[in-house]
């Protein structure tokens, strides 16, 4: 695997099958900059093999309250084929993160990173973004992050049951308990829009149609890479827009998240089909 060390928008990532790939990938970072100042360094790690998952954490800077856990899409088209994305979709929870997984994740990856950063002097407070990979040897870090992510944020918050300002106030204060977070008995789903050529380039200026059609009730759509224009939304970034449908089971909230895509409508929109398809199969 091929990293950009710096920002990249969430695709300075290539997961190369062969030497040349690899090679192919560090002159095209290193001596084309197709991430400009980003790719000026990079970093050659060792490729896991599994199926990816995040686990979001709230931090007051002493106590880990784990979110329920989510799985992104990175690649671009169904079946994890095509190049990485900021991710296409998200549905939460994961069931590949099964509760003795869990565990592990909180007691030898978040656990360990909170106190390693308070012996660093850091006091660690807000959200802790572990992005995992669920190898044969167990849960393996492929990357953290000091933020909410983006798509699983919208596919675990509405599933929260409870005050997020009063939880985030809480980890500010340092005064964070397990109790004051609670979690709906239901699934979510996000879908990404993206626009023309994304990833590689993002096509602006397409209006987009039927948000109005949206269902309003357990239905969220947001808004990424949108602009107003004459009083009518049009395309204005790689990812449009974010589909989010909340359900009482798995299977229902893809229904519905679908169902409501089809409503929405843009030139060049790209979609990938397979959202959730990999919990589904876990569930069988």
């Amino acid at each position: 695997v091929v990293k950009a060390d710096g920002l990249a928008a969430g695709k300075g990532v290539v997961v190369a099958q062969t030497e040349a790939e690899a090679i192919e990938a560090v002159n095209a970072m290193m001596e084309d900059h197709i991430f400009g100042a980003s790719g000026g360094r990079i970093v050659i790690e060792e490729c896991m093999v599994g199926e990816e998952a995040s686990l979001l954490a709230f931090v007051d800077g002493k106590t880990i309250v784990p979110m329920i856990s989510a799985q992104d899409h990175k690649r671009i088209f169904d079946n994890d084929e095509g190049p990485n994305t900021g991710g296409m979709g998200a549905y939460a929870p994961a069931p590949v993160v099964t509760p003795e997984i869990r565990k592990e994740v909180e007691e030898k990856i978040l656990k360990p990173v909170v106190d390693g950063l308070k012996q660093e002097g850091i006091t660690y407070q807000g959200c802790l973004y572990a992005g995992l990979m669920i190898t044969a040897d167990g849960p393996k870090v492929v990357e953290f992050n000091c933020r909410f992510g983006d798509p699983e944020t919208q596919a675990v918050l509405p599933l929260l049951d409870g005050d997020l300002a009063q939880i985030m106030y809480a980890c500010a204060k340092g005064t964070l308990t397990a109790d004051m977070v609670h979690w709906k008995d239901a699934a979510a789903c996000c879908v990404i829009m993206a626009s023309a050529g994304y990833p590689a380039s993002s096509h602006k200026g397409d209006v987009i149609s039927g948000l109005d059609a949206v269902d309003k009730e357990d239905v969220m759509v947001f808004h990424s890479g949108t602009a107003k224009k004459d009083g009518q939304y049009v395309t204005d970034g790689g990812r449009v827009l974010g589909v989010t449908a909340v359900a009482g089971d798995l299977k229902s909230a893809i229904e519905k998240a679908y169902a409501n895509v089809k409503r929405i409508h843009f030139d060049g929109q790209q979609v990938r089909s397979d959202i959730g398809a990999k919990g589904l199969k876990h569930l069988k």
